[in-house]
């Protein structure tokens, strides 16, 4: 077999598992990502084969999975920085080098702050503070993600309730939004348990947190993760659907989901007054309001955008317009500012 049977090969088996299947009463969706090698040497051992089909493996994930790719001596280099950047990541978990930033919510017709979400950073040590971009995937394909996603639950509803204990009159009411990955999704015994855990350590009403989970996380068996988001919802939090409009978009999935929010996602914002997308905004709205759910735009950046929105009747933003991620000192001084503005309104009154 050379490559180019091996590549229709997996063309084929990539095709076949593309199609859903049931198992158990329930339909399940899958992905493949194939490592294709071929040996070009009578000399090369069957472990250099399956190192090699590995790497390329791991390039077809990160390639976006459910594709294929054939190994070429350059994957050496990649797979060698791979194992560098795994090995610097659980280094990194056990310093405690990763840092939670707060980007802040407004609500759009007032202009006041409404809460914030929790972002995580890698405050690396040599090459400083890295967004989740330069190691997400890593720590998705490793675990990690789950170890790091529970710091950041957490640390953000340690800091909301600190905020909490220091301007009682400007931050109660406000909401703290937190990132679940699929993958502590995909476990939701666990789940459920490490948020029971945070809100009785840090004493946060579970009205205060905003758990963020993806369209696409949900949209595979839509009973099962209806009964998931349930047990969510009876601890008394909220539950906001993230990216929304990116994914499969299945309406009517939707209405079966006990959700409270819809985020906007920034590709949308950027369109606005553009292109159509003006239109898909309204259409998410009016969706929105008809299931008596709460919108947030994300990636607000400019005047324009915030206008177009707030005559749209969204009803909070997020985005540079207003504010990048902060440590959590620097929003502490937004908190105060926000707290001594409100302050003054009251006394005006």
């Amino acid at each position: 077999m050379d490559a180019s049977d091996a590549v229709q090969l997996a063309d084929q088996i990539t095709r076949a598992l593309n199609t859903p299947f049931v198992l158990e009463g329930r339909e399940i969706f899958i992905t493949t990502s194939i490592g294709i090698a071929v040996s070009t040497s009578a000399h090369e051992r069957p472990t250099d084969l399956l190192r090699n089909a590995d790497v390329a493996m791991y390039r077809a994930k990160a390639q976006g999975r459910a594709t294929y790719e054939v190994f070429d001596v350059a994957m050496n280099t990649l797979a060698l920085e791979r194992l560098d950047l795994e090995a610097n990541l659980r280094r990194a978990v056990e310093r405690g080098e990763f840092k939670v930033y707060y980007q802040p919510q407004m609500e759009l017709s007032t202009g006041r702050l409404a809460g914030w979400e929790a972002l995580v950073r890698w405050s690396h040590p040599e090459q400083g503070l890295l967004p989740p971009s330069a190691f997400l995937s890593i720590v998705e394909e490793t675990g990690l993600i789950t170890q790091i996603g529970n710091l950041v639950l957490e640390e953000a509803c340690r800091q909301a309730k600190e905020w909490q204990e220091r301007h009682p009159t400007a931050s109660t009411s406000l909401k703290m939004s937190v990132n679940i990955s699929a993958r502590q999704f995909q476990r939701p015994h666990q789940l459920v348990r490490e948020v029971v855990r945070v809100l009785e350590e840090t004493e946060l009403a579970p009205g205060c947190l905003v758990l963020e989970i993806t369209e696409s996380m949900i949209m595979g068996d839509a009973e099962y993760n209806a009964e998931i988001l349930g047990r969510l919802i009876d601890l008394g939090v909220a539950i906001a659907i993230d990216d929304f409009g990116t994914g499969y978009s299945n309406l009517a999935y939707l209405k079966r989901f006990p959700v409270d929010i819809l985020k906007v996602d920034k590709a949308f914002v950027d369109g606005l007054g553009v292109n159509e997308d003006t239109a898909i905004v309204e259409a998410m709205i009016s969706i929105a309001n008809a299931l008596n759910l709460g919108t947030v735009a994300e990636g607000i950046e400019t005047t324009e955008q915030l206008d177009r929105l707030e005559v749209l009747g969204c009803d909070l933003g997020q985005g540079y317009y207003f504010s990048g991620p902060l440590s959590a000192h620097e929003a502490s001084l937004l908190l105060t500012a926000s707290a001594s503005r409100r302050s003054k309104t009251g006394a005006d009154m």
